[in-house]
């Protein structure tokens, strides 16, 4: 049964509330203070955190009201979203479109008088980035929806340090990938225990169209390109032990677990909670290693190496499974296909280039 929809009504406000997807925005923010403080070189303080998390928040929340405006008939075909307020009703797709471009505006609007313009225009960047080439072109077309799409989250990166210096350097570029490339394996555990509901609702999540075999084939060797660019940000952020330490303890967790799924598809949400682990503990971790140290760890081509062979290696894997039969959505071309795998091995095969020059000087 729907509900009032009407702001005075506390049913209200949590129906507008429960569309920005708190969760979400609260993993997406754990990215924007550590580029802060990595930026600043310590903490940059409380006022410009505060916009910057204010702005994040409002800008994040308002893309995933339009995105749910946008999916409202496919959420009401899936068990997992049917209870959305627009499937039941709670909120009409107008005040939740009127809603959810506010926000998109406010949060350029704070972004932009609180800290940077430019942290403010990649705000928008994000909000278009993930209404348009996300939700409405690559989701309902493109097994590769959530990789190229995924990019959308990995801006608010971009954000925090473009909120400190009004710029933005290698380090953000390299934090930026962590996002874009652990959001695969994290999203495609999720769609394994709910591929029934994205067959049902006709999206080309990975398992619905390439099977289990191929997809539990690409967590691992996206895993294995996290762990290398994760790696890569100690020599290029002149990080020091105590982010190196977390980053080689969680890359050992996170390749353990990929593997394991093939042999035990119910540890699937097991692996995808520790993919939200990894990811928090990552970017914690160098800004707790920035405020405490603020020093470099010797053996910067080591770890450029290192970094550079599990990001390579793991990104030629994918492009050899990718290569396989039934890898395409219904209605994609091969040509289509290559192209969109091919901006993901091409942005991957930059960043590594990206930190060889920039540790270079």
């Amino acid at each position: 049964m729907s509900v009032p929809e009407t702001m005075s009504d506390p049913r209200g406000i949590r129906a507008f509330i429960e569309m920005t997807k708190p969760r979400i925005i609260e993993l997406l923010l754990i990215t924007t203070v550590p580029a802060m403080v990595v930026a600043a070189g310590g903490w940059p303080g409380m006022g410009l955190v505060l916009f910057a998390l204010i702005g994040g928040t409002l800008s994040a929340g308002g893309a995933n009201v339009i995105n749910q405006v946008y999916d409202d008939d496919i959420d009401r075909l899936m068990r997992r979203t049917a209870s959305r307020p627009l499937p039941t009703g709670r909120v009409t797709r107008r005040s939740a479109t009127i809603f959810g471009i506010s926000l998109g505006i406010a949060g350029f609007v704070v972004l932009a008088a609180g800290t940077t313009l430019l942290a403010g225009i990649l705000s928008l960047v994000a909000f278009g980035y993930y209404v348009l080439i996300y939700t409405m072109v690559l989701k309902r077309s493109s097994t590769q929806n959530i990789v190229i799409g995924g990019a959308a989250g990995a801006v608010p990166a971009l954000i925090g340090w473009a909120a400190v210096t009004g710029s933005l350097s290698a380090p953000a570029w390299i934090m930026f990938a962590i996002v874009f490339v652990w959001t695969p394996p994290h999203f495609w555990a999720l769609s394994l225990k709910y591929e029934d509901d994205y067959r049902a609702a006709r999206v080309p999540m990975m398992p619905v169209i390439a099977g289990e075999a191929a997809t539990f084939d690409l967590i691992l060797w996206y895993s294995a390109i996290t762990v290398g660019v994760t790696m890569l940000l100690i020599p290029v952020g002149g990080l020091g032990w105590i982010y190196a330490v977390t980053a080689v303890v969680l890359a050992v967790g996170l390749i353990a677990y990929a593997t394991s799924l093939r042999a035990d598809r119910s540890k699937a949400m097991r692996f995808f909670g520790y993919t939200n682990v990894y990811l928090a503990a990552v970017f914690l971790s160098m800004m707790v290693d920035r405020s405490v140290l603020d020093t470099s760890l010797p053996g910067s081509t080591a770890w450029l190496v290192a970094g550079s062979v599990f990001a390579l290696v793991g990104m030629a894997m994918v492009v050899t499974v990718e290569r396989g039969p039934g890898m395409r959505a219904v209605g994609i071309s091969s040509m289509r296909h290559v192209v969109e795998v091919g901006i993901t091995a091409t942005f991957v095969l930059c960043m590594v280039v990206v930190s060889w020059m920039s540790v270079a000087g």
